[in-house]
């Protein structure tokens, strides 16, 4: 008998380059294939870039506590954020969706709405798509299409060694809301006559439920002249992202716990399920912030920018991927982000 692989023990990433480890371009204008948040075609004056990103219900998203209307805009949101990941423009989508029975049109219209509203506030078009039915649940899978200036997209393999290491807004949020929405549902199945207790929780829960991507960014980046040499998006947890940029630039760095920007609420969540909020912004995930690099003449552009954070620096690669705390001890970064395959 062959021997067996589990999915479990490769990972997203790891099956992923498993499946497309013998992957072959054959087209000039493939520039950028598997690898990366988009890949990059060449046809002529601008660079086309291309993502897809799939959502499967009981996976990704709990229709219990999701408004249609805000998952139909988180599931557009998530996919723009790619391709602003490379420094680029969103600028078309199709929508894919398989559905049960169980749904409604007007359900299904609502899902929509989130959709075109994404749309109309990030300048994109709805330009076709897909439907067919499922067995069981929802799967939402959306295509990007974005535009890219040459000399100006941005790869994750490209940071330099004493490079600044910046993230935007602030981290954990996203998570801080996910952890509270479970509880409110336990809470629910104990006892479906009690209301949720959602007062308070306001920044975390829209982080969660109806995130934003960082155009504003972007616009930062072009306006001040600015071209990180490398980018992600945080859709895994900063630890997984930061390992990315890292592992993809064969390069090492030392970010610094102090310099987490971490939202007050996200903090006081965080601490009534006992979690540090440290911990929360490190491994939880889809934040949707940016997380780049940049060469240290780009400081004075930056700093006084409030919603760029400088977390830390990368180094040589032997120095490894390190966490300075306050105490000025260090350890091992380790990605504890979501994991599709070891999280089922």
């Amino acid at each position: 008998m062959d021997n067996r692989t589990e999915l479990s023990s490769l990972g997203e990433f790891g099956l992923i380059q498993r499946l497309n480890k013998d992957n072959k371009t054959v087209n000039a204008s493939t520039v950028l294939s598997v690898g990366d948040d988009a890949a990059v075609l060449d046809y002529g004056d601008k660079l086309v870039l291309v993502s897809v990103d799939t959502m499967a219900e009981g996976v990704h998203f709990d229709m219990v506590y999701t408004p249609l209307r805000h998952l139909g805009y988180k599931a557009a949101v998530s996919n723009f954020s790619d391709i602003y990941a490379m420094n680029g423009r969103p600028k078309q989508i199709t929508v894919s969706l398989s559905v049960s029975n169980r749904y409604s049109v007007e359900a299904l219209e609502e899902l929509y709405s989130g959709i075109r509203l994404a749309c109309e506030r990030y300048g994109v078009d709805l330009i076709g798509g897909d439907t067919t039915s499922s067995q069981s649940g929802m799967v939402i899978s959306i295509t990007v299409i974005g535009e890219g200036i040459k000399g100006k997209t941005v790869k994750r393999s490209t940071a330099k060694e004493n490079d600044l290491l910046c993230v935007s807004g602030d981290l954990g949020a996203a998570y801080a809301g996910l952890l509270v929405l479970q509880r409110e549902k336990a809470a629910w199945k104990a006892n479906p006559q009690i209301q949720p207790d959602l007062d308070g929780y306001d920044y975390v829960l829209e982080r969660h439920l109806k995130p934003e991507a960082k155009k504003q960014i972007i616009d930062f980046f072009d306006k001040n002249g600015i071209v990180p040499t490398a980018m992600i998006d945080v859709s895994d947890g900063l630890a997984s992202e930061v390992l990315h940029i890292c592992n993809d630039s064969n390069a090492g760095c030392e970010v610094y716990m102090e310099k987490l920007p971490i939202d007050y609420q996200t903090s006081r969540t965080l601490e009534e399920f006992k979690i540090p909020a440290e911990t929360g912004a490190l491994n939880g995930g889809e934040d949707y912030e940016l997380l780049f690099t940049i060469d240290q003449k780009d400081y004075e552009k930056i700093k006084d920018n409030p919603d760029i954070h400088i977390i830390g620096y990368i180094r040589e690669k032997n120095a490894g991927c390190k966490l300075i705390t306050p105490q000025n001890t260090s350890m091992d970064i380790k990605a504890q982000g979501w994991n599709h395959y070891g999280n089922m």
